[in-house]
């Protein structure tokens, strides 16, 4: 059974820092891309980043691109997202997914190759 939990969300002010934390087990963590997403109230699900299964290659939708950094650590089967310069409208309740395949195809944002979604964690920046 593949769980997918997620983990570090809070409330943090404007240009604070946040870590958050996605573990999956019941899978072979390594030969999976992993993505993370939000949802804001009232708003689409939106992609925010996706780090290749061998972590070579990442990408990042352009509102969080020189804020946010994905890593992943195979031997935890972690994968990480590390949010700098948070803005109020970072505000969201992020997600975890397990990608269907090694690599983030060109329409990794839109969610369509998830295979396994985490509950979500929440993150909340004050201004």
């Amino acid at each position: 059974q593949v769980q997918v939990v997620e983990s570090g969300g809070d409330l943090v002010q404007a240009g604070g820092s946040l870590r958050l934390s996605c573990s999956a087990s019941g899978l072979k963590f390594g030969s999976y891309a992993m993505g993370w997403f939000r949802q804001a109230p009232g708003k689409e699900r939106e992609g925010v980043s996706c780090i290749t299964a061998s972590a070579v290659w990442d990408e990042y939708t352009n509102s969080v691109k020189g804020r946010f950094t994905t890593s992943r650590d195979n031997a935890k089967s972690t994968v990480y997202l590390q949010m700098n310069s948070l803005k109020p409208e970072d505000t969201a309740v992020y997600y975890c997914g397990v990608l269907s395949v090694n690599n983030c195809p060109g329409d990794w944002s839109t969610g369509y190759d998830i295979k396994y979604w985490g509950q979500g964690t929440q993150v909340t920046v004050s201004s």
